[in-house]
């Protein structure tokens, strides 16, 4: 199995499914249309699971968690060394996507792609380590070619895997201090827009630390010179770990039929990568929230998705994602066991 194979895999909606979940959705007791989104996701989630009435039984989100050699440029308000102490709060199950996750009845699966740190984890904690974080992009490459395609496979394998144990939605989030330097990055080699524009204060920069990280990541991509026409190029040159695992489990879960919820920006950026390689894969993302970093508007606009949420949040973690998980649930929900008209025994709208 490579990513080719996978991402040729990957079948576009079902056209008759979504039809067929079309007219129902007209015909429920209701002005058309009236329920928005709801009618939307439905829609969508018919043509992803190949039938007019989708369900959804079993709920996934993975923490993807890494560390990135460019804090060396003082890019980030937090240390490095967070990111494997979060890694165990995600094991102790303290951190706001364990909570989260058991609110919504998800199971929060965190995959260390590239932590930083000799630590042994929990058995919890599945152990997908490429290297020990990616170099520091703004001396060399973040990672080499081959480390890139090996992160991105172990998160399809993890997606596929996911989906034959019967999960069928799936989340992404991530951990990794720095990483919103890789984002905003790769967020303006795709979307074409200046890197002031897609970058923020991420973990909580003072005006000096913004301007110093928008000058890393002009400089970074001065040098490094990304290619947005081969996303792989992009990714290993400017990417993090937990990024390259990321856009693997959307290509993993979407060639086996399985929707994946983004979370915010981080998440967003592997989106990039993913739909890149894969078109066809953008029909099975949904975007769970509009997160307040100001890249994060720039890929939903240049992916043509339209967010769920916008609750002022910039945690990551795969927090939006499960908050909107029991929102895209409800749509099938209202899909199936809402009344027709017919059934009901409730008059049509005049004309109808």
């Amino acid at each position: 199995m490579d990513i080719t194979t996978l991402i040729g895999s990957i079948k576009s909606l079902d056209a008759k499914s979504q039809e067929q979940a079309r007219i129902r959705q007209d015909n429920l007791t209701k002005p058309k249309g009236s329920l928005g989104r709801l009618e939307d996701l439905s829609i969508q989630l018919a043509g992803i699971y190949r039938t007019a009435a989708p369900k959804i039984s079993k709920k996934a989100i993975f923490t993807m968690a890494a560390d990135h050699g460019v804090c060396a440029e003082g890019v980030s308000a937090y240390p490095s060394e967070v990111t494997a102490q979060m890694v165990l709060n995600f094991a102790s199950g303290g951190a706001a996507i364990s909570v989260l996750g058991r609110h919504v009845g998800a199971d929060v699966i965190t995959v260390d792609m590239g932590v930083a740190s000799d630590m042994s984890w929990p058995s919890s904690i599945v152990n997908k380590k490429v290297r020990k974080g990616t170099r520091n992009m703004m001396r060399e490459p973040a990672m080499t070619p081959s480390e890139a395609s090996d992160a991105m496979m172990h998160g399809a394998e993890l997606g596929i895997e996911a989906a034959e144990k019967g999960y069928d939605l799936i989340g992404i989030g991530d951990m990794g201090i720095g990483n919103t330097t890789a984002a905003s990055a790769l967020t303006a080699v795709f979307t074409g827009r200046p890197v002031a524009e897609v970058t923020g204060r991420g973990t909580g920069l003072d005006e000096d630390g913004l301007q110093k990280k928008i000058k890393v990541i002009e400089e970074v991509i001065n040098l490094r010179r990304p290619d947005p026409r081969r996303p792989l190029d992009v990714l290993q040159r400017v990417g993090g770990l937990e990024i390259a695992g990321m856009a693997g489990v959307i290509i993993g879960a979407a060639s086996k039929g399985v929707p994946i919820v983004l979370d915010g920006f981080i998440s967003s950026s592997s989106a990039l990568i993913a739909a890149g390689l894969a078109p066809e894969s953008k029909s099975y993302m949904i975007a769970s929230h509009r997160s307040v970093e100001k890249g994060h508007r720039a890929i939903l606009d240049y992916l043509g998705l339209e967010p769920i949420l916008d609750l002022r949040m910039r945690l990551g973690e795969g927090t939006g994602a499960a908050l909107a998980m029991n929102i895209i649930e409800a749509s099938c929900k209202i899909l199936n066991e809402m009344a027709t008209f017919e059934s009901a025994g409730v008059s049509k709208k005049d004309g109808e």
